[in-house]
């Protein structure tokens, strides 16, 4: 345990939070990079819907960090199945960690990945996967830390003519 927080399996009492949490995660990205990553409206209820479906497949890890009654970071995982796409057989993916600004740096993001890569190991996966924001080298070294390797790096390019027709669109 990182000595400050309980690591935990979410209830469907701790989706709202866990869900605001997703919602920080969303708008991160989203404030680095808008033209890969989209701002959904709503982002907070669509995450605590999408949870909800989540917590009750077998498949999905949600579980959660919480100290002194209040949630501080979540962490959701998920065995997948064979993904032709990116040419890997069933494998656990972790999709999501999140630890509020007064929580960091004190060890409660690897427990709640350590945690979460627990229990889809033990689900029987064979392999493990992790996508991170290239600017995010903490969590970056986090994964390291705990194993992972790089395999692939994503690369987008806007294309001219979307970014032309988005720019000169009617209002």
């Amino acid at each position: 345990m990182s000595g400050i927080a309980t690591i935990r399996d979410a209830t469907f009492e701790d989706i709202e939070k866990a869900a605001f949490l997703g919602a920080q995660i969303v708008r991160l990205h989203h404030s680095v990079d808008p033209k890969r990553f989209f701002l959904p409206e709503n982002v907070e209820q669509g995450y605590a819907w999408w949870l909800r479906q989540e917590i009750e497949r077998p498949e999905a890890v949600l579980m959660v960090a919480e100290c002194e009654g209040e949630i501080v970071g979540y962490c959701y995982g998920a065995v997948e199945e064979r993904d032709w796409a990116v040419l890997i057989e069933q494998h656990g993916i972790v999709h999501d960690v999140y630890v509020v600004e007064s929580a960091r740096r004190k060890g409660v993001a690897r427990e709640l990945v350590s945690a979460v890569i627990a229990k889809l190991e033990a689900k029987g996966v064979p392999i493990l996967k992790v996508s991170i924001m290239v600017q995010n080298e903490s969590a970056q070294r986090l994964v390291q830390s705990l194993g992972f390797q790089n395999t692939m790096l994503e690369f987008t390019r806007v294309c001219e003519e979307a970014e032309h027709s988005e720019n000169s669109a009617p209002m």
